[in-house]
């Protein structure tokens, strides 16, 4: 998988990370539920971008997040649940 370059914004109790490739932008949106919990609430990713991993690349991230800032996710997002149970080694990052 290539390398992305993954933006961070938050304001208040909702953020989302940001992957742009070519002028496109994908998405992963996120509610923080408490300093021990986030819920990962949608990912988006448009149709030009598909296939190039830049769903799974910023699910990678939100679970090194996670790990690094001691909060567990909630994957309320299919696209993020699916990513869980293809990846049993992130379980530590999970809450469900």
């Amino acid at each position: 998988m290539s390398e992305f370059e993954i933006t961070c914004e938050q304001n208040g109790s909702k953020g989302r990370y940001v992957l742009i490739l070519n002028g496109h932008e994908a998405d992963l949106t996120y509610s923080v539920l408490s300093p021990e919990a986030v819920i990962a609430d949608h990912t988006g990713v448009p149709d030009a971008l598909r296939g190039t991993g830049a769903g799974l690349a910023l699910v990678t991230r939100l679970v090194a997040d996670a790990r690094a800032e001691g909060f567990r996710i909630v994957p309320l997002c299919p696209f993020v649940n699916a990513q869980r149970r293809k990846h049993p080694d992130w379980a530590d990052a999970f809450k469900v």
